[in-house]
Protein backbone atom coordinates (compact mmCIF):
# COMPACT_ATOMS: atom_id res chain seq x y z
CA UNK A 1 0.00 0.00 0.00
CA UNK A 2 1.23 3.85 -0.66
CA UNK A 3 1.64 6.27 2.05
CA UNK A 4 2.39 9.41 2.33
CA UNK A 5 3.93 11.32 -0.85
CA UNK A 6 7.48 12.23 0.45
CA UNK A 7 8.92 14.40 -2.69
CA UNK A 8 8.38 15.55 -5.53
CA UNK A 9 10.98 16.69 -7.42
CA UNK A 10 11.94 18.59 -11.22
CA UNK A 11 14.91 18.91 -12.98
CA UNK A 12 16.74 17.89 -16.25
CA UNK A 13 18.73 15.13 -17.48
CA UNK A 14 22.47 16.35 -17.52
CA UNK A 15 24.19 13.39 -19.45
CA UNK A 16 24.17 10.39 -21.31
CA UNK A 17 26.55 7.54 -22.56
CA UNK A 18 25.95 3.96 -24.88
CA UNK A 19 27.54 1.58 -22.30
CA UNK A 20 28.69 -1.39 -23.47
CA UNK A 21 25.57 -4.29 -24.50
CA UNK A 22 24.46 -6.48 -21.59
CA UNK A 23 24.42 -9.72 -23.15
CA UNK A 24 22.00 -9.15 -26.60
CA UNK A 25 20.52 -5.75 -24.93
CA UNK A 26 21.74 -1.98 -25.72
CA UNK A 27 22.83 -0.17 -22.72
CA UNK A 28 22.27 3.41 -22.07
CA UNK A 29 23.36 5.34 -18.65
CA UNK A 30 21.38 8.72 -17.80
CA UNK A 31 22.62 11.33 -15.25
CA UNK A 32 19.74 13.92 -14.09
CA UNK A 33 19.82 16.30 -11.47
CA UNK A 34 16.40 17.40 -9.69
CA UNK A 35 15.04 20.60 -7.27
CA UNK A 36 12.02 20.32 -5.10
CA UNK A 37 10.71 18.95 -1.87
CA UNK A 38 11.44 15.91 0.10
CA UNK A 39 10.27 15.29 3.77
CA UNK A 40 9.12 19.26 3.75
CA UNK A 41 12.28 20.26 3.05
CA UNK A 42 13.90 22.13 0.27
CA UNK A 43 16.23 19.21 -1.59
CA UNK A 44 18.55 18.72 -4.53
CA UNK A 45 19.28 15.08 -6.15
CA UNK A 46 21.62 13.92 -8.33
CA UNK A 47 21.87 10.08 -10.19
CA UNK A 48 22.56 8.49 -12.22
CA UNK A 49 21.22 5.17 -13.97
CA UNK A 50 21.40 2.57 -16.26
CA UNK A 51 19.01 0.60 -18.52
CA UNK A 52 18.43 -1.65 -20.58
CA UNK A 53 16.15 -2.41 -23.93
CA UNK A 54 14.57 -5.64 -22.88
CA UNK A 55 13.54 -8.27 -26.08
CA UNK A 56 9.58 -7.19 -25.57
CA UNK A 57 10.69 -3.31 -25.89
CA UNK A 58 10.52 -2.74 -21.87
CA UNK A 59 13.24 -1.43 -20.31
CA UNK A 60 15.15 -2.36 -16.90
CA UNK A 61 17.16 -0.09 -15.30
CA UNK A 62 19.37 0.04 -12.10
CA UNK A 63 20.77 3.86 -10.44
CA UNK A 64 22.14 5.26 -7.46
CA UNK A 65 22.04 8.90 -6.53
CA UNK A 66 22.87 11.60 -3.43
CA UNK A 67 19.79 13.53 -1.62
CA UNK A 68 20.90 17.01 -0.23
CA UNK A 69 18.77 19.11 1.70
CA UNK A 70 19.06 22.75 1.89
CA UNK A 71 20.35 22.68 6.08
CA UNK A 72 23.36 20.73 4.21
CA UNK A 73 21.97 16.97 5.13
CA UNK A 74 22.79 14.02 2.58
CA UNK A 75 21.38 10.51 1.86
CA UNK A 76 22.15 7.93 -0.79
CA UNK A 77 20.31 5.98 -2.37
CA UNK A 78 20.03 2.84 -4.86
CA UNK A 79 17.24 1.76 -6.81
CA UNK A 80 16.21 -0.20 -9.60
CA UNK A 81 12.67 -0.36 -11.44
CA UNK A 82 11.01 -1.34 -15.01
CA UNK A 83 9.88 1.25 -17.69
CA UNK A 84 8.79 1.81 -21.25
CA UNK A 85 9.38 4.64 -24.28
CA UNK A 86 6.69 7.09 -24.20
CA UNK A 87 6.57 7.38 -27.89
CA UNK A 88 7.66 10.39 -27.83
CA UNK A 89 11.39 10.62 -29.10
CA UNK A 90 13.86 9.22 -26.09
CA UNK A 91 10.98 9.83 -23.48
CA UNK A 92 10.90 7.86 -20.99
CA UNK A 93 8.48 6.98 -17.67
CA UNK A 94 10.05 4.50 -14.73
CA UNK A 95 8.24 2.65 -11.60
CA UNK A 96 10.53 1.00 -9.27
CA UNK A 97 11.50 0.93 -5.37
CA UNK A 98 14.22 2.92 -3.80
CA UNK A 99 16.61 2.17 -0.89
CA UNK A 100 18.05 5.08 1.14
CA UNK A 101 20.93 5.66 3.80
CA UNK A 102 21.68 8.29 5.97
CA UNK A 103 23.56 9.38 9.05
CA UNK A 104 21.45 12.50 9.08
CA UNK A 105 18.82 13.16 11.96
CA UNK A 106 16.52 15.08 9.52
CA UNK A 107 16.60 12.31 7.34
CA UNK A 108 16.52 9.23 9.48
CA UNK A 109 13.63 8.22 8.99
CA UNK A 110 14.90 6.84 5.15
CA UNK A 111 16.54 4.75 6.53
CA UNK A 112 13.57 2.03 7.80
CA UNK A 113 11.65 2.74 5.07
CA UNK A 114 11.11 1.31 0.81
CA UNK A 115 10.42 3.76 -1.00
CA UNK A 116 8.59 3.81 -4.31
CA UNK A 117 8.91 6.03 -7.55
CA UNK A 118 7.54 7.15 -10.79
CA UNK A 119 10.25 8.99 -12.72
CA UNK A 120 9.28 10.92 -15.98
CA UNK A 121 12.02 12.22 -18.87
CA UNK A 122 10.41 14.07 -21.84
CA UNK A 123 11.81 14.24 -25.07
CA UNK A 124 13.68 17.21 -24.12
CA UNK A 125 15.12 15.28 -21.24
CA UNK A 126 13.03 17.05 -18.49
CA UNK A 127 12.49 14.84 -15.40
CA UNK A 128 10.46 14.89 -13.10
CA UNK A 129 9.95 12.67 -10.14
CA UNK A 130 7.79 11.35 -7.15
CA UNK A 131 8.57 9.30 -4.10
CA UNK A 132 6.24 7.51 -1.77
CA UNK A 133 6.44 5.80 1.57
CA UNK A 134 5.41 1.83 0.66
CA UNK A 135 3.51 0.39 3.74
Amino acid sequence: MLGELLGELRGKMTGTRVLPPDGEYPKVEVSFQESGKFLGMEATEIGTYWSITRSDGTLYGEGHGVLMTKDGSTATWVGSGVGRFTGKGMGTSFRGAIYYHTGSRNLSRLNNIAVVYEHECDENGNVQSKAWEWK
